[in-house]
């Protein structure tokens, strides 16, 4: 049977090279999504700042529901400092170092801020360089509150040495005068105070005063690093302690790692869906083209014997070769796509830049098999019909279509397009990211739902266009007529799949900029301030900045404004359920400088453990004002808070919104991350606020509402998604281009039939034209009908208006493209046949 599939496949090599290149790029996504996924989940930093030490005791940076995969907790909580005594006793132990990380960051001539790469964790103890691989100390320790020593980039970059003094600013506090007592090379960037200085400096409080240390790193005798891990889980069991070793390590250094792990598994996630259903379509559809152009073979084995069962087989072993050929480079192609999508998620800021890929075969196996799968179910449910016709039935039907395309197969298509329309009814129901994600799902779907019921809406619109025909219409005309309404099932595949181009790229793509149009309009509706001053380089604002502000002259209101991240835990129907999500930190007299939309309670209520929410949240979560909320802080600190207002412009402010004193010494810094300033419309108000800045070093203002400039100007998912969206329509149309060709190309006997009973080349070459006019114009229309819907309910529910927000160009654009596709696989077979003469074409063919 293998050898049978095979020889058969010999003949219809342009078939098959459409089922080659569906699988080939199905693969090659497939795969790229599986190393993103498995990077999310396994990929960790370098071993960075502990590198030179074996087991790191450090808070759980990672909030595990049960079931559920675990969430990221980005903010550094609190080891208890009264366990460095007894890890540090542990057998096997020669070393026990407390580490602190706090901001700090040089100020040298002329006010110039020299930070390091990480201003926020750049302050550290000087026995925290026992944590760091073979440093090379050139001067002493640090003694005393007025000496620090260096890291050698940065001593460099400030342009000082061992004896020199310079100033520095640490934890917010403002700048003081230091000796340099030590330059320490090593490839981390620190500054180093002595420890006494840096437990006063820690967020934490250090070891001083026994309230807590970021880490407690130990060095272990050679061979007993696992000995003396275990034995450290033993001392911190039952606390929410972590003990690391190996290369989990480096993200204990930097727990922002395990936020952008999570955002890959979550990525990974979500294109899953997307490129399944696609690839999915794409495979189906050129299999139906492949084995549509070998009804007369099968038809003849059923007449010489064939069982149905038989038949199958075939054409499940005949694709299953070509997957065979293509899946493997496939899949090898999968591993730089990752690789290029990594890169683009660290240019934007997605990423750390050390965060590698995990390279492994898991994801090839695994597209391997699912592919196999897929070709097994798509050859198959492609040769039911033809396996189940008797076999005089499947030889008359060898050379035409179906009268009629069948009604369950048309119910059905009509069936999941009511469904997607449905579907396209949630941004009504909810202004969120979840809502707009169904508009994109809606287009999709609906495209396969007209995949299935094409047939019989390409037939009945061509017997119309047939009535409509003058009697003197051309005979290319007539001809491009007759052939749309003889092979109804042919077109409608050709129609459906650029339909879904057409449909994917203008939902996914106006899903995107009508949720930035509309977080745009929300974040500036909602911003009463004119400017932000913030700190980028001494790791947050300064503790006297915001007093210093609010009395600065022509300034009316300052209050601060940061981000954290929390849990927030649920019940939905009856199971508890956790997400994590971004969330604003305001004080109650935030609302002096942004107005969110208050539709409940009060912001000026925010003390305490208060928490305001958004309206959409809300009502999902059944949380109104008074209702008492189990959240988990960025440190992993559980809390219980009162919900104290519920406001509406979620989309531009996050969901969540939880009090200055609530996050208080739960965030790495302790230092807020900026500040809104409202002032007066005058230019003297302007010029006092410039003037503050100015003489305070690191200090940056801009403005509270930057203006966008276009794409330039948006945040990282909206060109992740945009990456997506040319990925997956390069695929989507090569594929389809694929398909057009060997569709035309199993023409050449049908035209040689026409050249033989007097149709001129010109004629033909004619009547294909129109023939892709006609398809080309249908797909659009039909791609069009399918988004306008989902398009006019997300505008109305986003924007307030029955459109979407968007560029006008890429409507037109769209069908340039989709009309060049049809065009050119239509008419470049179609010369290429040409060129052989009928009575060849015609004696091969029989």
């Amino acid at each position: 049977m293998v050898g049978l599939a095979v020889r058969m496949a010999l003949h219809r090599i342009t078939a098959l090279l459409a089922v080659a290149g569906a699988v080939l790029g199905g693969a090659a996504l497939l795969t790229g999504v599986g190393v993103l996924a498995e990077s999310g989940l396994r990929s960790h930093l370098p071993g960075g700042r502990p590198a030179a030490v074996d087991v790191v005791v450090s808070t759980e940076q990672e909030f595990r529901p049960g079931g559920h995969l675990p969430l990221a907790l980005p903010e550094r909580g609190a080891v208890p400092a009264e366990l460095l005594g007894e890890l540090a006793a542990l057998p096997g132990v020669t070393r026990a170092v407390a580490d602190v990380s706090f901001p700090a960051a040089l100020v040298g001539a002329g006010g110039r801020v020299v930070a390091a790469e990480a201003p926020e964790t750049a302050g550290h103890g000087w026995s925290s360089t026992a944590l760091l691989a073979d440093p090379r100390v050139d001067g002493a320790a640090p003694v005393g509150s007025a000496e620090i020593a260096l890291s050698g980039a940065l001593a460099a970059a400030a342009g000082v040495g061992v004896g020199d003094r310079i100033e520095v600013t640490a934890a917010g506090r403002p700048a003081a005068v230091h000796r340099v007592s030590a330059v320490v090379e090593t490839a981390e960037e620190g500054i180093y105070f002595a420890d006494a200085t840096a437990a006063e400096l820690s967020p934490r409080g250090g070891p001083g005063d026994g309230a807590g240390v970021d880490l407690i790193a130990l060095v272990a005798e050679p061979g007993a690093a696992g000995a003396v891990a275990d034995a450290a889980r033993d001392v911190v069991a039952g606390r929410e302690l972590a003990v690391t070793t190996g290369a989990g390590r480096g993200d204990v250094a930097a727990p922002g790692a395990g936020s952008a792990r999570s955002l890959l598994v979550l990525l990974s996630g979500s294109l899953a869906g997307v490129v399944l259903l696609i690839t999915g379509f794409v495979l189906a559809s050129a299999l139906s083209v492949s084995f549509a152009g070998q009804r007369r073979e099968l038809a003849l084995l059923r007449a010489v014997g064939a069982t149905p069962r038989q038949i199958r087989r075939l054409a499940a072993g005949q694709a299953t070769v070509v997957a065979v050929v293509a899946a493997v480079p496939g899949t090898a192609l999968g591993y730089p796509l990752a690789g290029w999508f990594r890169r683009l998620l660290v240019v934007r800021d997605v990423l750390p830049g050390e965060l590698p890929l995990t390279i492994s075969p898991l994801p090839a196996i695994g597209t391997l098999l699912l592919v196999a799968v897929a070709v097994q179910l798509a050859a198959r449910s492609a040769a039911w019909r033809a396996s189940r016709l008797p076999a005089t039935e499947a030889v008359a039907e060898s050379h035409t279509e179906p009268r009629a395309p069948a009604r369950l197969r048309t119910s059905a298509g009509l069936l999941i397009i009511l469904a997607a329309t449905v579907l396209s009814v949630a941004p009504l129901l909810s202004r969120s990211a979840l809502g707009a994600a169904a508009t994109s799902l809606a287009g999709i779907l609906g495209a396969i739902g007209l995949a299935m019921a094409g047939p019989a809406l390409v037939r009945r619109a061509s017997e119309v266009l047939a009535r409509r025909l003058r009697p003197g219409v051309s005979a290319p005309s007539w001809l491009a007529v007759a052939h749309i309404r003889g092979y109804a099932l042919r077109l409608a595949g050709v129609v459906s799949a650029l339909a879904m181009a057409v449909a994917f790229v203008l939902t996914y793509s106006y899903a995107q900029t009508t949720v930035l149009a509309a977080t745009s309009e929300d974040t500036r509706a909602g911003t009463l301030a004119q400017h932000r001053v913030t700190a980028p380089g001494l790791g947050g604002l300064p503790e006297d900045s915001l007093d210093a502000l609010r009395d600065t002259p022509g300034v009316r209101a300052a209050a601060p404004v940061s981000t954290t991240t929390v849990v927030w835990r649920y019940q939905l129907f009856g199971e508890w359920e956790a997400e994590a999500s971004s969330a604003l930190i305001l004080t109650p007299d935030s609302s002096q400088v942004l107005d969110l939309g208050v539709r409940a309670g009060s912001t000026d209520q925010l003390a305490g453990d208060a928490v305001a929410v958004d309206r959409e949240t809300a009502r999902s979560r059944g949380a109104g004002v008074g209702s008492r909320l189990q959240l988990v802080l960025g440190d992993g600190t559980e809390v219980e808070a009162e919900v104290v207002a519920v406001y509406d412009r979620g989309l531009g402010f996050g969901p969540l919104v939880v009090s200055h004193d609530l996050a208080a010494g739960h965030t790495s810094t302790g230092l807020d991350q900026g500040a809104l300033v409202r002032v007066e419309d005058t230019a003297e108000a302007e010029r006092s606020l410039v003037a503050f800045v100015e003489a305070r070093p690191g200090l940056r203002i801009e403005p509270a509402q930057i203006e966008s400039g276009g794409l330039s100007d948006a945040p990282p998912e909206v060109w992740i998604n945009l990456a997506v969206i040319v990925v997956l329509l390069a695929y989507l149309l090569l594929s389809i281009a694929n398909k057009i060709v060997a569709i035309t190309a199993q023409r050449r006997g049908e035209l040689a039939t026409l050249r033989i009973n007097g149709t001129t080349p010109g004629q033909i070459r004619a009547m294909v034209r129109r023939e892709a006019g006609a398809v080309a114009a249908a797909a659009l229309t039909a791609g069009l009908a399918l988004s306008v819907i989902p398009l006019a309910l997300l505008g109305q529910g986003f924007l307030g208006r029955p459109w979407p927000a968007g560029p006008g160009w890429l409507l037109p654009a769209t069908a340039l493209v989709v009309t060049g596709v049809a065009y050119l696989t239509m008419e470049i077979p179609t010369r290429k046949a040409l060129r052989t003469a009928p009575a060849e074409v015609l004696a091969h063919a029989g």
